[in-house]
């Protein structure tokens, strides 16, 4: 499948992002060193996620981007029409990678969030001007920075409590998508969001797995319940 030519930069980007906060990006295997990047080939980008200097594993675990990515191609053939594909699509680079990234580390980074709000609003103006019409990217838009607002207010009134500011700007782009499809699907995939995470935070509680229960992160649920309403509504 032609998708997973692509999976290579999908595992880049997790590889390079998934460091803890003020840690600098990665650039090689943590255990030799073996650089990785585009300009050197690595088996730590391909399924198996191995260096192949000493066999440790860097990144995403086995398989598993490889599966979001046809995951994501299935979302593609099953959602948006071909005016709205090219900003789901850009959309879907990026949120696969943040994805893997915020369950490794609990973080959002700026190189991945921003440039997945930015292509997503231009790519939604694109078909604006295609003939959608200004009213549905005007209200993208205004769904985006709302649902980005409700995530920051409550890192602000909650702190730790709250949502993090990477989940904000997160929402910039994944409350743009639903957005363009009318005022009740960004809530939608919100609830969906808050419902996915509150049914794992109490199985890992019934479970006794006290350490994630305290510190889940918010950004796969979001990420899950976007697809999830963007099916949903189609």
């Amino acid at each position: 499948m032609a998708v997973l030519t692509l999976t290579p930069l999908l595992r880049y980007a997790v590889a390079r992002h998934g460091v803890p906060p003020g840690t600098d990006r990665r650039t090689g295997c943590d255990t030799c060193g073996a650089p990785i990047g585009p300009a050197h080939p690595w088996p730590a980008l391909g399924p198996t996620a191995r260096c192949g200097g000493c066999g440790a594993r860097v990144g995403a675990p086995p398989a598993t981007v490889e599966l979001a990515a046809v995951a994501a191609v299935g979302v593609l053939l099953a959602g948006p029409p071909a005016v709205e594909l090219g900003a789901a699509a850009w959309w879907l680079a990026f949120a696969v990678p943040l994805l893997f990234v915020d369950i490794a580390v609990h973080r959002l980074p700026d190189r991945l969030t921003w440039p997945a709000a930015v292509g997503t609003w231009l790519l939604l103006g694109v078909a604006a001007l295609t003939g959608a019409g200004s009213a549905p990217w005007l209200r993208a838009i205004a769904a985006g920075l709302g649902l980005a607002l409700f995530f920051a207010a409550t890192t602000l009134l909650l702190g730790a409590r709250g949502f993090g500011i990477g989940d904000a700007k997160l929402a910039l782009s994944a409350g743009a998508l639903l957005g363009w499809y009318g005022w009740s699907v960004p809530v939608l995939g919100l609830l969906l969001a808050l419902t996915l995470s509150g049914l794992v935070a109490l199985g890992l509680l019934v479970t006794r797995r006290a350490g994630w229960s305290t510190h889940l992160p918010f950004g796969p649920y979001l990420v899950l319940g976007t697809v999830a309403a963007l099916l949903l509504v189609r």
